[in-house]
């Protein structure tokens, strides 16, 4: 059953919304894994790293909300299920219990390396099918960036 139509060609349509529900399983864990960070951080950084990683938890939730109606806007149902989540995160995590904020920076400078490669692969893919969603992509992309330059910033020796 089809509640929504789209304006794109069928084929189009696919490899859009497969995009787009790739990006929501990503957006959707990195925010977990933002929050499992936040709750068990530990170390002499803690309190600036426990704030940047609320921002990171913000920017992934707003995203996936955008990414999760754009999908329905298209006519296709976007899965956010927990169990959806769990099957198909692949990002790098966090290990559980207390976690460095050495460890901390690591895992999300990671984390986020991984996302933007996803999304610069499905920048590519939806150029020709659906420009909207491949803008879509880009703007993500750039904020995404900027969180992983933060990150990448504390890793920077101290003197």
């Amino acid at each position: 059953m089809t509640v929504v139509r789209s304006t794109l060609p069928d084929d189009a349509r696919r490899v859009a919304c497969d995009a787009l529900q790739e990006t929501l399983v990503d957006l959707l864990g990195l925010s977990l894994t933002g929050k499992q960070a936040h709750w068990n951080i530990v170390g002499p950084r803690f309190r600036s790293i426990h704030f940047q990683l609320d921002e990171v938890v913000s920017a992934a939730r707003g995203f996936a909300d955008t990414v999760a109606e754009r999908a329905a806007a298209l006519g296709v149902p976007p899965d956010g299920r927990p169990e959806t989540i769990a099957a198909r995160f692949t990002l790098p995590s966090p290990k559980d219990g207390w976690l460095r904020d050495t460890e901390v920076v690591q895992t999300m400078v990671e984390a986020l390396e991984a996302a933007i490669g996803g999304l610069r692969k499905r920048i590519e893919a939806t150029e020709k099918p659906d420009p909207v969603t491949q803008d879509l992509f880009l703007g993500i992309t750039a904020e995404l960036e900027k969180q992983r330059w933060m990150f990448e910033a504390e890793n920077f020796p101290r003197d």
